[in-house]
């Protein structure tokens, strides 16, 4: 008997490894792809991607009550909430000054709020809740397997253009730098050592978290959390618009189905149909969202060019600088979107905030998916309390985005709460209710970093006096705006001339999501044709970041309502007309996306040769870029700890200068000009210390550079190729004498007495 037993579980478990075989199969060549391609960065590749995934699996029972009614209960989002908690906690308690920020706090607080979760998992088995998608293994696995292509190919593509120089990556690298380096936060700004950085940090803040997580080094994790993000930003609308779509379809067979159809043949064929739409809803937001370019790339890369003869003169920066530099005026402004972040290369806060307002979109559907609650129930909604928390982080990591959604999560909450309670009063005091609530609790989040912010930044609220040339932004945003408005007179002809209140009531739940995204996104590319945030760059570039910010985000809502909106008119068999909108619409989507095709063959050459690729070392750049300093920054790097305040040339924004702070997170006396005048809007006493810098490096007073070395409390003077290149009569001399040479092979480092 016994043996008959261990015969039946043999078969059993060889038929369960059968049934599973070819995903076994696919996991093993995603392994193997991982090693190939990206060769010894694989190891630092797959630690981060198993300390995601172990992370999210931990935070499963917390995303899967939030997410209750999602399909996969959350899986993909829980990944981004298991940083974002385990992150903001370990970030609270350093600022507060209760822990010091190492690799031990952090591994701690992330495993004490792993066990949190392992708490609230004992509780739900007590009460039989069942929060785990045990039953959507083929869902859970393929998402898995598309977030980790994603992630891999992305990577894959830093890897021919690794070198963190050009643009602003001094900056982002320069920050994590100093992060890792410091066990205090904020940070001594690198490029002010007078005082902490007074600039928005979190993005490159939770960078740091994941790489002292992990025990990897920043010199890769620069580029795996910027990829990281690149992959989230496909999975995230995957998983989302994928349980918008399938709860429509859902719902409108319910509403059109006769009775001899809701047969169970029937049922199941149509959910087998509904499954398939769904998915490629999904498929088509992901990619709108992490790989799609605009209209620009399609007339000026791919139809034009044919009619014209000679070299195609198409750059691929120029869809995100069109208003303003073609032709030029004194308007330039910037209208970038992710696929063009990745590829460029910069760890901006913008960039890595993409993931957190993926997330807040989804716990806004999920909520919405709750149905009707009365009285009280209106108080401390979790997923809205969760957003809250999220749009409190928005506010050190990007602050527009915490303006943006905050209007975002306001919209979903007036719509849903309109068509819950179908009453003016009811549903107008639910939602001021929760509008306040949210804005308490994500001030609150946000407190320790705003009492010791300067948001000197800005200079106000301005009417814009340019504005776009129309063409121009037909070019740009006509195929979203189109989109969206046969969506919306779509919706209007299906439901009928009624009353508001009620014609809100006959409208699906995710209709109404979907048109609240749309909404907010027509506003965002509006409002920067109406009013601006004035800041220094008004005289050539007034409306630039705020049209930058602004329409970046209208991007990514665009990206998410177009995949659901066109996967709706294809379906639509009543309507001749919105089926070919949708052909053609999800024609130009498709079209858009071969832009990340083309910007990665400009920007990072031919990755089909393997043979071209470099490995994800940010700071391999050294070497050939700063060939007389390398050596002594790399010995700065690995031998001088803590946070000494080292001496070199400081540049203009933009430059080859500052190489030294960046690339080791030492703060200097000055760095970037503009950079600074932009955080900090001294500009008197940024003058008076240039001049002091340049008095160290060229005076003959030693009593004179001493005064200054001192008051500035410089502990390193650095002298390389750029000192040289800026200051031609370099007093070496007087400088070697000011304490010991520590290091000397090409540049020369003095350690001051």
């Amino acid at each position: 008997m016994d043996q008959q037993v261990k015969n039946m579980q043999r078969k059993f478990q060889a038929g369960k490894i059968l049934e599973h075989k070819y995903k076994i199969v696919a996991g093993a060549l995603l392994l193997c792809m991982a090693i190939f391609l990206l060769r010894g960065d694989s190891w630092a590749f797959l630690s981060w991607w198993l300390a995601i995934l172990v992370m999210g699996c931990s935070f499963m029972p917390i995303t899967g009550m939030l997410f209750s009614r999602f399909r996969d209960k959350g899986w993909m989002f829980s990944k981004v909430l298991a940083v974002a908690f385990s992150g903001y906690v370990t970030w609270l308690l350093v600022v507060l000054g209760i822990l010091k920020f190492t690799a031990v706090t952090c591994v701690a607080i992330t495993l004490l709020c792993i066990g949190i979760n392992f708490g609230v998992a004992f509780w739900q088995n007590q009460k039989g809740y069942s929060v785990y998608p045990v039953k959507e293994g083929n869902l859970i696995f393929w998402e898995e397997a598309l977030l980790f292509v994603m992630f891999l190919l992305w990577t894959y593509i830093a890897g021919f253009r690794p070198q963190a120089f050009g643009e602003e990556k001094f900056m982002d690298f320069g920050f994590m730098a100093a992060m890792m380096r410091s066990t205090e936060l904020p940070f001594t700004d690198i490029w002010y050592s007078q005082a902490p950085v007074n600039y928005y940090y979190g993005g490159q803040y939770f960078a740091v978290f994941l790489t002292k997580i992990t025990g990897t080094q920043i010199a890769v994790t620069y580029h795996l959390m910027r990829t990281l993000v690149a992959g989230m930003a496909f999975a995230l609308p995957l998983s989302l618009v994928r349980q918008v779509a399938s709860d429509y379809f859902e719902k409108k067979f319910e509403l059109i189905a006769t009775r001899k159809e809701r047969t169970r043949t029937n049922s199941l064929l149509a959910e087998s149909k509904r499954n398939r739409w769904s998915v490629l809803a999904g498929l088509l937001a992901g990619m709108a969202v992490s790989v799609a370019g605009n209209m620009h790339y399609v007339i000026y890369g791919i139809i034009l060019p044919l009619f014209q003869t000679g070299e195609n003169e198409y750059w691929f920066p120029n869809s995100t600088r069109y208003i303003g530099h073609d032709p030029v005026t004194n308007d330039q402004a910037i209208h970038e979107f992710p696929s063009y972040s990745y590829i460029q290369g910069d760890l901006h806060a913008h960039v890595v905030n993409v993931f957190f307002v993926l997330v807040i979109l989804g716990l806004l559907y999920a909520w919405m998916k709750k149905g009707k609650y009365k009285g009280t129930e209106m108080f401390f909604q979790a997923p809205l309390l969760v957003s809250g928390m999220l749009l409190g982080i928005f506010q050190w990591s990007n602050a527009w985005d915490f303006a943006i959604y905050y209007v975002v999560v306001c919209g979903i909450c007036l719509f849903s709460n309109l068509a819950r309670f179908q009453n003016w009063k009811e549903g107008i005091t639910a939602s001021a209710v929760q509008w306040v609530e949210l804005l308490a609790l994500s001030f609150l989040a946000a407190l320790p970093f705003t009492v010791k912010f300067d948001s000197g930044m800005a200079q106000g609220i301005c009417f814009a006096q340019n504005h776009s040339a129309l063409y121009q932004l037909c070019i740009l945003w006509a195929l979203p705006v189109l989109a969206v408005v046969f969506y919306l007179v779509k919706l209007c002809l299906e439901n009928g001339k009624c009353a508001p209140l009620q014609w809100l009531e006959r409208i699906l739940t995710a209709d109404i999501f979907i048109a609240v995204l749309c909404l907010c996104a027509l506003g965002l590319i509006l409002m920067p044709e109406i009013v601006y945030l004035k800041d220094i760059y008004e005289e050539t570039s007034a409306r630039s970041n705020t049209m930058f910010k602004l329409t970046y985000q209208a991007f990514i809502l665009f990206g998410i309502s177009m995949g659901f909106i066109f996967i709706r008119f294809l379906t639509d068999k009543a309507c001749f007309w919105i089926r070919w909108v949708g052909i053609l619409g999800t024609a130009c989507l498709l079209m858009t996306c071969f832009y990340t095709v083309t910007a990665v063959e400009q920007w990072n050459g031919g990755i089909w040769d393997r043979g071209n690729y470099q490995g994800l070392d940010a700071t391999a750049f050294l070497e050939t870029e700063y060939q007389e300093d390398a050596e002594a920054i790399r010995w700065l790097q690995s031998e001088v700890a803590g946070n000494p305040v080292i001496l070199e040339a400081p540049g203009d924004s933009y430059s080859n200068y500052c190489r030294v702070s960046a690339m080791t997170g030492l703060p200097t006396v000055q760095g970037w000009y503009v950079h600074e005048w932009l955080w900090r809007g001294d500009t008197e006493g940024l003058n008076g210390q240039k001049a002091k810098i340049d008095t160290v490096y060229t005076s003959a007073d030693e009593a004179q550079v001493r005064s200054i070395l001192e008051e500035y409390q410089v502990s390193y003077i650095f002298i390389g190729q750029m000192e040289w290149e800026k200051y031609p009569n370099l007093n070496e001399e007087l400088l070697r004498g000011l304490g010991k040479v520590v290091f000397e092979d090409g540049a020369v480092v003095v350690q001051v007495d």
